[in-house]
């Protein structure tokens, strides 16, 4: 009897909880919001890096990690401090901002990126007050309640109808990657993760061409939402493929990745994920945050790179004979360890290990992905070495317009972390408070941008451009 009272009570908590989910249950809008590609328009393909930009001795590349606002103004203050170093390309004077050729974006970096891929320079005059002070959480479902739950077991809180939307009417105003990738602008990656295929996805044509979709057209809010679609505060967002419109081929490296054992994993990974998009057995692809894969945005300059055809891709023939210097900044917002549970036998707690164990999960993955685009980009300056060796010199005159210091063995590419350590013991303390969140007080912001014009100022290869 007493077991039979039981059950009828588990019973009827049972149809309580189900009675109050189903009430609240709400269907997740997340429709994709891509286009196919017309059988009018080409397959879309990217412009070299540099291409309509003057460069000089000095080429610039900046990837921006993720960390919410905080990672949107300590990027933001790193370029402010690269526009207000005075920097001279063939006589004319410049800055080094102004030598900036590509920018990769993951998560909250990905709305500078691709604010600064929108404006330029421009960019600076009111990202703070358009963006970082604003509370771009204003859309968003952060409270805990029955029907956040059923949210979350349906697959996320928050759906299209809050951050992307925000963002459209806050900051991109309707803007697609059409703006965004017009000639003689820097080449901007958008980061996010493809949650099937376990892998990187890039904004980029060479993504889009393989299931038939038009890039150009694609909203700008959507793809940095995606960007930073944080697991269970979002759903995934949503593409779909457009197979069966496909006629242009894969590009040969795609097919070459599977069978040359010396491709990397991470070009090997995106390869296949770019034949199953094209092979039709991927109807919808659904995309989270891009910290998940990769939390400093480093894939696209890997893959930009693997998928190149020439010894000087994805820069132009002339950059490549110009330039003496590559300096990649890999502005990195992350905070370094927290708590002090590690001085008691107690601890951590839960809060306490969930923060730890994502912390190290996202750090490790980060080291792995640097160690990953120095080594590629020593072989890629090896290679450009014996490209310009080989040039007849009246080749070379052709692209650099004479040649006065001429010196093909003349060139370094280097890869260059701006984080946390740089900072002095008081910044660095106040920093480590700063919330991973897209609303942050308005001291804090700027305290952030500080840290972030301090951390460059205290880069070894900053300060060796500066020479």
């Amino acid at each position: 009897m007493v077991f039979l009272k039981v059950m009828r009570i588990q019973q009827i908590i049972s149809g309580l909880l189900f009675l109050v989910l189903t009430s609240c249950a709400t269907t997740i809008i997340n429709d994709p919001v891509n286009i196919p590609l017309a059988s009018s328009i080409p397959v879309s393909r990217p412009a070299p890096v540099g291409e309509g930009l003057q460069t000089g001795d000095v080429m610039i590349g900046l990837s921006f990690s993720g960390g919410g606002t905080r990672a949107a103004a300590f990027a933001h203050g790193v370029m402010e401090q690269l526009a207000e170093t005075p920097f001279v390309v063939r006589g004319q004077q410049s800055n080094l901002l102004q030598q900036v050729r590509f920018v990769s974006g993951v998560s909250g970096g990905s709305v500078t990126a691709a604010y600064f891929g929108l404006h330029g320079e421009n960019a600076l005059a009111d990202f703070r007050e358009r963006f970082l002070i604003q509370n771009a959480e204003a859309n968003l479902r952060t409270s805990v309640n029955p029907q956040n739950l059923f949210r979350i077991l349906e697959g996320g809180v928050n759906d299209s109808r809050g951050f992307p939307k925000w963002l459209d009417e806050n900051l991109f105003h309707g803007a697609t990657f059409e703006q965004l990738n017009r000639p003689g602008r820097p080449r901007i990656f958008i980061n996010a993760s493809d949650i099937f295929n376990q892998s990187p996805f890039i904004f980029i044509p060479m993504t889009f061409n393989a299931f038939c979709s038009d890039l150009n057209a694609y909203p700008l809010a959507s793809a940095v939402a995606a960007s930073a679609a944080v697991p269970v505060a979002f759903a995934p967002v949503v593409i779909q493929t457009y197979a069966q419109n496909c006629s242009a081929p894969m590009p040969p490296w795609v097919t070459a990745s599977s069978s040359d054992p010396d491709t990397s994993a991470i070009q090997r990974s995106f390869a296949t994920s770019l034949s199953r998009y094209r092979s039709g057995d991927i109807q919808y692809i659904k995309l989270l945050d891009g910290g998940i894969t990769d939390n400093l945005g480093l894939q696209g300059f890997l893959l930009a790179r693997a998928s190149a055809n020439t010894p000087f891709r994805p820069m132009t023939e002339e950059n490549a004979v110009r330039i003496r210097e590559l300096a990649i900044f890999v502005v990195n917002a992350g905070q370094g360890p927290r708590g002090d549970w590690v001085n008691t036998v107690e601890g951590p707690t839960g809060k306490e290990l969930l923060e730890a164990v994502t912390d190290t999960f996202l750090a490790s993955g980060e080291r792995n992905s640097l160690d990953a685009l120095r080594l590629s980009m020593l072989k890629w300056q090896e290679v450009l070495i014996n490209y310009r060796c080989r040039l007849p010199r009246s080749q070379v005159r052709e692209l650099r317009g004479n040649l006065t210091g001429w010196n093909c063995r003349d060139l370094k590419i280097r890869v260059t972390e701006v984080g946390v350590e740089a900072l002095d013991p008081a910044t660095q303390n106040a920093f480590e408070q700063v919330e991973t969140r897209f609303s942050l007080p308005t001291n804090q912001v700027d305290l952030v941008i500080r840290a972030g014009h301090q951390a460059l100022t205290r880069n070894a290869v900053y300060q060796s451009l500066l020479n």
